[in-house]
């Protein structure tokens, strides 16, 4: 069973960024914490791109990553209220760790 690896892209104006770093860990991380399967969670700034955010979201599994309802994600979204942003997604699976 491999590691899934989840990439996930925002664009927050840079003058929001300690807000909404502030919501999203809150909301996001708190949730994440309750599922199981979740390992870990980076957020990244871009110095090229000082809009840009990258969360990376370490999964146990791919099952487990699956296991996440779009209902769950809707919900946890919506708890974001106005620091709501779409977001880009991709991910990855961990072939080796050498």
């Amino acid at each position: 069973m491999s590691q899934v690896i989840e990439m996930l892209r925002f664009d927050v104006a840079r003058a929001d960024h300690e807000q909404w770093l502030d919501v999203e860990r809150r909301v996001w991380t708190g949730f994440l914490r309750t599922v199981p399967g979740f390992l870990r969670k980076e957020t990244w700034i871009d110095d090229d791109d000082p809009d840009a955010v990258t969360v990376v979201i370490w999964w146990e599994s791919l099952a487990h990553w699956r296991a996440v309802t779009a209902e769950q994600c809707a919900a946890v979204d919506q708890e974001m209220g106005e620091w709501f942003r779409p977001c880009t997604m991709r991910s990855w699976r961990v072939e080796r760790a050498d």
